[in-house]
């Protein structure tokens, strides 16, 4: 009993600031595009919405995936190819990419979770390899140049997204969608029995819990939340690339979740956000970027080893302990 009061007061300290953030949050984002980018801005929030979709598998679920980059640049080049080619509107186009990292995720999770830890990881990355290839020889995928001069075309036949403000809040819109429906499978009794899978499988499974059946829906769900990520990132830059599906983005995708926290809602986007800024600042610099992120990511690993959100509710949990009762 004291174990589960002493979890629920813990649970209660990172809603309550998780709250005051995404508040926050929300905030900041109608006000930024007047004093910011816009297009830094977006990018941002596509790569925060991918690190929230990652971390629904590998923080609330303990399955590391090495092959994420399938689903996010899957979905990029099918709402690319079809918008493009095709001539369907942008709301159409993002729905095609997301069923498309959807139906990816359900094969390639398929055959991955018939293993765990190392093992899994490994048949996520070969099978994303794979599917790299296949995009390097698929006619429709452009090859190495890609699909280029994707028009942004007219949400609802109403809202011009060549306009960058309008792109901009379309954007935000789908980022606060993506949001809620991480948030709302993690506050779920689905998201309650992935937690109990992450913390201990045997238990889970001797409760009665098809075990297997749990990890295949969550991988399709973060599949497709990435996949919704991709999907937006196509249009935002009106091209799809070889880079959106390499085992690069993989790897970055993790860097961004382990830099914010695993298992919390604001760590992926701090991490994102984080590094997406710190490549921008760097860009233009001499000094290579992927050496600037190594270094910081290996700081913040010895010094913040929950992460930098992670550590800081880790903080005020001992704040709240040292209080009396």
């Amino acid at each position: 009993m004291a174990d589960a009061t002493i979890h629920a007061s813990k649970a209660g300290t990172a809603n309550r600031v998780e709250m005051v953030l995404i508040g926050l949050g929300m905030v900041a984002l109608l006000a930024l595009p007047f004093f910011v980018y816009p297009i830094f801005l977006m990018k941002m929030m596509c790569f925060a919405l991918f690190a929230c979709a990652f971390n629904l598998l590998l923080g609330y679920t303990g399955l590391l995936s090495f092959g994420h980059a399938a689903f996010f640049g899957g979905a990029a080049y099918f709402t690319a190819h079809a918008v493009n080619v095709w001539g369907v509107s942008p709301e159409i186009g993002i729905l095609i990419g997301v069923a498309g990292a959807a139906l990816l995720g359900l094969v390639i999770g398929f055959v991955a979770i018939r293993r765990q830890g190392i093992y899994f990881a490994m048949i996520t990355l070969a099978l994303s390899q794979m599917f790299f290839f296949f995009c390097v020889q698929a006619s429709f995928t452009g090859g190495e140049d890609g699909i280029q001069g994707v028009p942004r075309g007219t949400f609802l036949g109403v809202f011009d997204l060549h306009d960058e403000r309008t792109m901009y809040y379309f954007v935000a819109a789908n980022f606060l969608l993506g949001l809620f429906i991480v948030w709302r499978i993690v506050n779920s009794p689905f998201g309650l029995i992935l937690r109990s899978i992450r913390e201990n499988e045997s238990r889970a499974i001797s409760l009665g819990y098809s075990v297997q059946n749990y990890k295949l829906a969550a991988f399709v769900m973060s599949a497709a939340l990435a996949g919704l990520a991709g999907a937006i990132k196509a249009l935002v830059f009106q091209f799809a690339t070889l880079t959106d599906v390499a085992w690069q983005m993989s790897g970055e995708v993790i860097l961004m979740t382990l830099l914010g926290g695993i298992g919390t809602m604001a760590g992926p986007i701090f991490g994102a956000g984080f590094v997406v800024a710190l490549q921008n600042l760097l860009a233009t610099s001499d000094f290579p970027v992927t050496i600037a992120t190594g270094l910081i990511f290996m700081i913040c690993v010895l010094i913040f080893r929950r992460g930098i959100v992670g550590e800081i509710y880790a903080w005020l949990d001992r704040r709240r302990g040292e209080k009396p009762e």
